[in-house]
């Protein structure tokens, strides 16, 4: 699907159902460097159960138009307008990684139009060690390598991929790669210069779920600790044997986790 959003082009995949704004709605948001196909599972699962789904495309990334923007409140601002332009009225907003941070920022600014969060490998601060923040920027081949090997956790390393066949690393790598030039470097920085996650989150108003892997060596679950103490009522959930990229690596889990957070039926953790 497309949408128009500041008279640009934004693509959005919405789980193989046509987009529906009568529809409670969820939006997906990636993390960096990545795009809409990180959420293919989560996707189909809301699309086919009465949800309008929207897995965007951020600027400059994937299918939608560019540029990329440079800020995490840049980013947030963007998301905002184009709940507007989706026409949705409700929405639950899920963000993974720099998605997270986007999710979280543009929660404080949209007040009550969400009726709940969903924060993936989130962390109040997401520092880039300054070797690979320079790999990015400078689009060296060897960032994507670091970013699978830290972002996967131990067991990913060794197969267990749900599929038979399939290769984890090798399946980050490639999304990675084929990320349009500069936008991998333009997401890092994004993510190491934003400090203001615990202002955003004491501004949060609607039910909250954050959701971390016990493996997660790039945002460990004590790295959301400050937004689990900022936002009322958070809930904490945290997946067994999984690194940060949880929706490949525990796909079923991570969905299981999200229609609990998101589904209206109250449905406690």
């Amino acid at each position: 699907m497309e949408l128009t959003v500041d008279e640009k082009t934004v693509f959005a995949a919405t789980g193989g159902k046509e987009f529906a704004p009568s529809l409670p709605a969820v939006i997906f948001l990636h993390g960096a460097g990545m795009d809409h196909s990180i959420w293919a599972l989560q996707t189909r699962w809301f699309a086919w159960h009465g949800y309008g789904v929207l897995a965007i495309d951020l600027p400059g990334h994937g299918k939608s138009d560019g540029p990329a923007y440079e800020t995490i409140d840049d980013m947030a601002a963007w998301v905002v307008r184009m709940i507007d332009a989706c026409g949705a009225e409700k929405v639950s907003l899920v963000g993974h990684s720099m998605g997270s941070l986007v999710a979280l920022a543009a929660a404080a600014e949209a007040g009550g139009r969400l009726s709940s969060l969903v924060l993936l490998g989130t962390a109040a601060a997401m520092p880039v060690h300054p070797d690979l923040l320079a790999a990015t920027k400078s689009n060296d081949p060897v960032a994507w390598d670091l970013i699978v090997s830290w972002g996967f956790g131990k067991p990913a390393h060794f197969g267990m991929n749900r599929a038979p066949g399939m290769w984890m690393q090798g399946g980050g790598r490639s999304l990675l790669a084929r990320a349009p030039v500069d936008v991998l470097g333009i997401d890092m920085a994004a993510c190491d210069s934003w400090k203001r996650a615990p202002e955003a989150a004491a501004k949060v108003t609607c039910p909250t779920v954050i959701v971390a892997g016990d493996r997660d060596m790039m945002t460990p679950v004590k790295a959301a600790a400050p937004l689990v103490e900022a936002i009322p009522d958070a809930k904490t959930v945290v997946l067994k044997e999984c690194g940060h990229i949880m929706m490949v690596e525990r796909p079923d889990e991570t969905l299981d986790t999200l229609i609990r957070a998101i589904s209206p039926r109250d449905l406690a953790f």
